[in-house]
């Protein structure tokens, strides 16, 4: 089992990529963030981590997507920007717990 500060710092590798941000967020989710089981996290993070999952759960999918495709999808690139710097954020909160 990878470690909760494994995922967020791949996450955040992933998130410095090449491709467009709205991609770079689902692939981070999918690959990285998704695997952290809240618990494991510090108690000083975890409403953090949950303001970030929940802003990817939050739009209703079309036929072919799951939730956090549409939830990225919908988000406009400011948004966007700002979900990539929460998941930056919050490694760097780890980091200091």
């Amino acid at each position: 089992m990878i470690s909760a500060w494994n995922c967020l710092h791949l996450a955040s590798i992933e998130l410095v990529r090449s491709t467009p941000i709205k991609q770079r967020i689902v692939s981070a989710y999918r690959q990285y963030l998704a695997q952290i089981p809240e618990e494991q996290l510090p108690p000083d993070v975890r409403d953090a981590y949950a303001h970030i999952v929940r802003s990817l759960h939050g739009v209703r999918p079309l036929r072919g997507e799951d939730e956090v495709t549409a939830s990225v999808r919908k988000m406009s690139n400011q948004e966007a920007d700002e979900c990539a710097m929460s998941i930056v954020t919050l490694f760097s909160q780890l980091c200091r717990s």
